[in-house]
């Protein structure tokens, strides 16, 4: 990974191949609520929440995609970012029954929901680098 002032954490194959370039991209193999959870594990380690973990209008159960924006290591856990990321897993877990509903979906739909998670992320990495604090 590329030293930045945060990372992308994705397990979309379209950010990591997009986004991999020219920003830190760490591709989490894994369920949308895998990776949620282990983005806990970072923001209990001390990373920051910089974009939403529940950004967009696609529920958890509608899409196997997601990425999420973190600070770059923090000297203490952040405790808005653990209260966010600990109710986003329990949002996702609210709809675990239907998550393996993706596993339908035809190959372009799935590559539709990778665009949809591209154009999210994206927005959160234009505010990051804009912003001088991050």
């Amino acid at each position: 990974m590329k030293k930045q002032k945060y990372v992308i954490v994705t397990n979309n194959p379209l950010v990591e191949q997009k986004a991999g370039e020219a920003h830190s991209v760490e591709f989490f193999e894994g369920s949308f609520r895998d990776l949620l959870v282990h983005v806990r594990a970072l923001v209990q380690d001390g990373h920051r929440l910089l974009t939403h973990p529940l950004s967009g209008s696609v529920k958890p159960n509608e899409t196997p995609y997601k990425s999420v924006l973190l600070s770059s290591r923090c000297e203490a856990p952040d405790p808005d970012s653990m209260a966010l990321i600990q109710r986003a897993v329990e949002a996702c877990d609210k709809f675990e029954d239907k998550a393996s509903k993706y596993q339908k979906y035809r190959p372009e739909v799935l590559e539709d929901f990778q665009v949809i998670d591209w154009r999210l992320i994206s927005s959160g990495i234009e505010s990051a680098d804009a912003d001088q604090t991050v």
